[in-house]
């Protein structure tokens, strides 16, 4: 992974928990990568929001949106298909 890259990936915590780990990363890095699977995917589409109106002004943009799908083995040993959703934020 690129040095000038951080990632966060999204989970249970609250949104402003991870729109301040991304805002940390971003002051360090040149572009954070919001992943997100299932139903978080809603929750880093907030986070990513949240981040674009506090520091839009500065700079921050979303610079690439991909979407994908993998399949995980559930607990019940079924195979099962997830979303996935990665959102590229930048600064200028």
């Amino acid at each position: 992974m690129n040095p000038e890259h951080g990632v966060v990936f999204i989970g249970s915590k609250p949104v402003t928990v991870y729109a301040v780990e991304t805002m940390t990363k971003l002051s360090t890095s040149s572009m954070v990568t919001l992943k997100a699977r299932g139903k978080k995917i809603a929750q880093a589409v907030d986070v990513s929001q949240m981040i674009l109106k506090r520091m839009g002004s500065a700079g921050c943009v979303i610079s690439d949106v991909r979407i994908s799908s993998e399949t995980l083995l559930s607990d019940d040993d079924k195979q099962r298909k997830v979303s996935l959703m990665e959102i590229d934020i930048s600064k200028d």
